[in-house]
Parts: structure tokens; C-alpha cells; sequence
């Protein structure tokens, strides 16, 4: 089955707060991308609401479950009992638990998996009462998925901003191999596998050439760049075909 995108509208939303009006509109981006084969949409809400909104995680909800039945809803965020809360109210098909400070301006990390075993499998646990499938944000280490697969993880997300943010050949070299051999290591323990941070159309193909287990990648800031200059729909079709689903 081959890699799918889901899209995250975080960046619409920031520009979108950045005055008192209604656009660009969060839900109308999403209907694009989705018309243009997004397997789902990815949000990030904080608790300061500087993109994201509560309000924007309920209109999208009912957007996809009104008009895009099979389409998933990813919520990612700090697991605390805030977020916790609105994911039990909205009951997305899947939560990323990121270990974000509420104050950093973005993913930079993964769990300390070790240090927060016992939170992170009461957590785990819960989501899953609620029948939401788990994927942990974890750094590109292949020891991460084993312990991932022990808290009770449905996935991990490997962080690919090393890879991602490194144009130096031998560095980029070195953060590809992490992030492939974290990805078969989340294959040998059984676990889902996605990827994100940093990820453009030009870094994409080795990536899901090396890890043909790689079900899903989350990308905000570069389908976002890149649909300033092509638009949202022509953006999702040419990632679309980088992560070859078209």
C-alpha cells in the first residue's frame, strides 16, 4: 500500500489569526486538499491557540465526518488533561503524543520514552478506551520502537527534522540512515509506521523507496510554502506523486 499524505493546516490557521477575519479559511483549505486525495488533515492545537483553535478542531471534525467518511482526522499535541479532554470529545482516528513544552514554537523532539513509561501507558491506555489509535512522536533511534511497542503505541512517528533541515551530503547521508533503520526497527516490532517534520517533495522519494512500511507522512509547513506558489490543490497532487499515491 503506498505512503499516504496527511496535511497539516497549523500554518493557515497561524496566518489566519494574525487578524481579526475569517480568512484563509481552515475548513475551505481542507476541503481542497482533501478533494485533491489527502488521506486526512493533522492539527496541532495549543494551548495559547496562536493557530489551531478548539473551535477549528470541531469545524474540521464535522467537515470530515460529513463529507469525507474514510478520511482520517489526526490530532497532535502534549498530552495533557486539556488535551487530552478535547481528544476524548472529538474522538479523531488518531492521536500523536508529542513531548512539546506548550511554549516552543514547534516540534523539536521525541518521548523519553524510559523516563515516562508509566505516563505514557496510563495515557496510551485511555486514548484507547476511547478507540483512537496512539502514535508516539519519537526521535530517529532504533531502539525507540521496541519501547514504543511496550507502552501500548499503535505507531511512532519518527522526527525527521535532522533529516529534513540537513543540506551537508555526508550529514543528510548520516540523518537518512537513522531515520531507515528507526523505520525497519518499527517494522520488526510490529508497529504502525509514519513520519514528519521537515519533509519537502525533493526528500520524500528516498525516504519511502528505503521504508516501504512507511504508512503515513505529516507535513504543514512545506505543502504550505509550496501552495504559495502552486496553490492547495496542484501542492497535494505533487506530493501526492513524491510519495508515489498518484
Amino acid at each position: 500500500m503506498p505512503c499516504k499524505l496527511s496535511v497539516n493546516v497549523n500554518a493557515i490557521a497561524y496566518l489566519r489569526n494574525r487578524r481579526h477575519v475569517p480568512w484563509p479559511s481552515v475548513t475551505g483549505l481542507c476541503e481542497v486538499a482533501l478533494d485533491n486525495g489527502a488521506v486526512g488533515i493533522t492539527v496541532h492545537p495549543r494551548p495559547d491557540e496562536r493557530h489551531i483553535r478548539r473551535s477549528d478542531v470541531t469545524d474540521i471534525n464535522r467537515l470530515l465526518r460529513s463529507r469525507y467518511p474514510g478520511r482520517e482526522f489526526n490530532i497532535e499535541g502534549y498530552p495533557d488533561e486539556r488535551f487530552l479532554s478535547l481528544c476524548e470529545a472529538e474522538r479523531p482516528e488518531q492521536v500523536t503524543l508529542v513531548p512539546d513544552d506548550p511554549t516552543q514554537s514547534t516540534s523539536d523532539h521525541g518521548w523519553d520514552i524510559v523516563a515516562n513509561r508509566d505516563r505514557l501507558s496510563a495515557i496510551i491506555a485511555r486514548l484507547h478506551r476511547g478507540s483512537m489509535r496512539v502514535s508516539l512522536f519519537i526521535d530517529p533511534d532504533p531502539a525507540a520502537p521496541a519501547l514504543a511497542k511496550a507502552v501500548g503505541a499503535d505507531r511512532v512517528e519518527i522526527y525527521t527534522g535532522p533529516y529534513g533541515g540537513t543540506f551537508e551530503p555526508a550529514a543528510l547521508e548520516r540523518e537518512f540512515h537513522k531515520v531507515v533503520a528507526t523505520g525497519k526497527a518499527a517494522a520488526a516490532a510490529g508497529l504502525g509506521l509514519n513520519a514528519g517534520h521537515d519533509l519537502t517533495r525533493d526528500n520524500l522519494p528516498p525516504l519511502v523507496k528505503a521504508l516501504p512500511n512507511l504508512q503515513e507522512v505529516s507535513i504543514g509547513h512545506a505543502v504550505i510554502a509550496d501552495a504559495m506558489m502552486f496553490g492547495m490543490g496542484e501542492t497535494v497532487r505533487k506530493f501526492r506523486t513524491a510519495i508515489g499515491d498518484l
